[in-house]
């Protein structure tokens, strides 16, 4: 294979997002060849993350994977953003020199990897690292990285997704908190913004397409569907998926749900700061990278709480986001970095620690019984008890089915998503519409 046809070829898989044809040249044609791995002795690994939290997290865990493995490491840290972070792997795969040891993968753009064999060549089965703890494991959270059967990465997170809502006004406005459905807090909340002007709720519909996405993802999730099975076939065209959309698109008609541009920027932040949205859903990580960013004075004033169920099905919860470290295969140092990613993410107190440091809930079942969580105060939250919440609808929790094509649906579902809530098109013609671009885009 010359090295025209070999840029050419990986052009044209960065292009389609996924590495659509790199399976091949991470095999027989990529110049590097599986290297026999190091057992023991001192180990630089090199570390690449998107997130700087990540950074002293790992750096400090080398002591403890250094006590609990044959190894002494060291951390060469590279932070580089989400999306370049895949693209360089790729790109250094296909170079067949210059990959990382361990990476921290976000999860949507984990989904590229899962195209055709390449998860196979380019990281480490980790099923048998974990057997010993599989059961303890939160088994939704193994779903989206794993592919035929082998987990290629270790969740950095168990992204609950909560109701946040502002206790002060909701209190003093009369606003329920204990309803048992949407369906109710639909009704409550239409009549509400008609008194007050206030929404307890918020769609992004702005130029970022994934958080476009996110919003219906996590309900959808919540109601018992999925943008994918677990064979990865698209599943948008259903009555679960069509009864969440009207629900937004109804949201947003009646005033119970408002628009904004995106969760992070300006216009949630004025919304906030304004009073003019009074709760959202979200994961547990927005009270950490949303709101407390966002208003930093309304720090006492939210709670968290349990979604209200959809009176048609499915749990209390859901999930949204997290990040897959994964150690990369056929590297002298996979063995070390395949023991150290274990050494930091398996064991009980690192993860406690994760949770106090990061905020990144436990994915081990047990640790979410410790004491010293269910003990733990938010400030934020006015002193609550997160655990308690945390604790109450883990085992909720609905499976995340991925698709390296993610990235196509979210392009063809993101438009339709808008033009249902603007009335452009119904709820099943959006979704009819973009399942029929996904198609034609994804040649499904």
């Amino acid at each position: 294979m010359t090295d025209i046809t070999r840029r050419s070829m990986l052009r044209a898989s960065l292009a389609l997002g996924g590495a659509a044809v790199l399976g091949g040249l991470l095999g027989g044609c990529a110049p590097g060849r599986p290297q026999p791995s190091r057992t023991d002795g001192a180990v630089d690994l090199s570390f690449w993350t998107h997130d700087a939290g990540y950074i002293d997290f790992f750096t400090a865990a080398t002591a403890l994977a250094s006590q609990e493995t044959d190894f002494d490491y060291t951390l060469d840290v590279t932070q580089i953003a989400a999306t370049d972070l895949v693209t360089k792997i790729i790109a250094q795969a296909v170079a067949g020199r210059g990959t990382p040891d361990v990476a921290g993968i976000e999860l949507g753009n984990f989904a590229r990897l899962l195209r055709g064999d390449i998860a196979d060549e380019l990281m480490v089965d980790l099923t048998g690292t974990v057997a010993d703890v599989r059961s303890d494991l939160v088994e939704a959270r193994l779903a989206p990285f794993s592919k035929d059967g082998k987990l290629y990465a270790l969740d950095s997170d168990s992204p609950l997704v909560v109701y946040y809502y502002r206790d002060d006004l909701t209190s003093s406005l009369g606003v329920p908190t204990d309803l048992e459905t949407w369906e109710e807090y639909a009704e409550f909340g239409a009549g509400f913004y008609a008194k007050t002007g206030k929404s307890l709720g918020a769609v992004a519909t702005g130029s970022d397409l994934g958080q476009v996405m996110q919003i219906f993802w996590m309900l959808l999730l919540q109601r018992g569907g999925g943008l994918f099975d677990a064979d990865g076939t698209l599943t948008i065209q259903t009555p679960e998926a069509e009864e969440v959309l009207t629900f937004l698109v109804d949201g947003v008609q009646s005033g119970f749900l408002t628009t904004v541009a995106d969760f992070y920027g300006p216009s949630m932040q004025t919304a906030l700061k304004t009073e003019k949205v009074l709760g959202l859903w979200m994961a547990n990580w927005y009270k950490t990278f949303g709101l407390e960013p966002n208003v930093p004075e309304q720090s006492g004033a939210w709670r968290i709480a349990p979604m209200p169920r959809f009176a048609g099905g499915g749990g209390r919860t859901s999930f949204s986001g997290g990040t897959g470290f994964t150690a990369i295969a056929g590297k002298p140092n996979s063995l070390a970095a395949q023991e150290f990613v274990r050494a930091a993410y398996l064991d009980p107190d690192q993860q406690v620690k994760r949770y106090l440091d990061l905020g990144y809930l436990p994915t081990m079942r047990s640790v979410f019984e410790r004491p010293e969580l269910l003990d733990a105060q938010d400030e934020y939250c006015g002193g609550q008890r997160l655990f308690e919440v945390y604790t109450d609808i883990i085992d909720e929790a609905p499976p995340v089915y991925m698709s390296p094509d993610l990235f196509i649906l979210q392009t063809a579902l993101a438009g339709a998503l808008v033009d249902a809530y603007r009335g452009r098109l119904t709820p099943r013609e959006a979704l009819d519409s973009a399942a029929e671009s996904f198609a034609a885009q994804a040649n499904k």
